[in-house]
């Protein structure tokens, strides 16, 4: 997948809402009162790297549930990559990890900031181990694996969770998301596309006291503070 100036140029985004290409990078810029700074991919500096140096490794959370272990790192399919935070955790980890975004100014926000990334001495390993493409993993999934000639043993859903009410609840970031990609509605879809394609297991990140998505019931959970995994799995990872 690759964005030229002009499709970014000619991409069809919500009124109020601007993709410019600056000098450290493209940006997605909107009413900051509303949607809080410019949303850009950073995979070198800033939060990114503080969690690649003192995240705590194989004991986090989204590495625990996608099966890192000592002598089992399993390739990882990210089918709502989002801005790649958890896809650059898992590729810091050693995993191949394929991300999948459907909203295409955020596949433009993570191409770019995967580019940038290939260039910096601290990241071009790890994004070298990070694959991208553009399009809906509930609709086509599995072309969308097989166009990257990658071996799916864990795919890792984060579907969008419903809106609450309160708008003051909903972070900046997550507004600008909202207006972008809607609810996921289609998560149960989403669901039952990865539990086709997947070879050892499927994890779902939720909030804490949320419901399963609804389909089958997961098999095992890991709770953490705010959000927890739900696990749904074919066989061991173990060799």
């Amino acid at each position: 997948m690759s964005f030229v100036e002009s499709d970014i140029e000619g991409m069809a985004l919500p009124d109020g809402l601007l993709l410019e290409q600056r000098d450290d990078g493209l940006a997605l810029i909107g009413d900051e009162k509303r949607y809080g700074k410019p949303l850009s991919v950073d995979f070198a500096a800033g939060k990114a790297a503080h969690r690649r140096r003192f995240g705590g490794g194989r004991g986090q959370l989204v590495a625990k549930a996608c099966g890192l272990a000592k002598g089992v790192t399993p390739s990882i399919v990210d089918a709502t990559a989002g801005l790649g935070r958890d896809a650059f955790v898992l590729a810091s980890l050693g995993a191949q990890v394929l991300l999948i975004e459907r909203v295409a100014a955020i596949a433009a926000l993570l191409e770019d900031g995967l580019k940038r990334a290939a260039k910096h001495s601290d990241t071009a390993d790890i994004v070298a181990r990070m694959t991208l493409r553009h399009g809906d993993a509930a609709q086509a999934l599995e072309a969308l694996v097989a166009s990257a000639d990658f071996m799916p043993q864990v795919i890792h859903l984060d579907p969008m969770f419903p809106h609450r009410e309160k708008s003051a609840l909903v972070k900046k970031e997550m507004r600008l998301f909202r207006e972008l990609a809607g609810n996921d509605d289609d998560a149960p879809r989403l669901l039952e596309a990865a539990l086709d394609v997947a070879t050892h297991r499927v994890v779902v990140k939720r909030p804490r006291k949320a419901p399963p998505i609804a389909g089958p019931a997961p098999q095992h959970t890991l709770e953490g503070k705010t959000s927890r995994y739900d696990l749904y799995v074919h066989r061991s990872l173990a060799r």
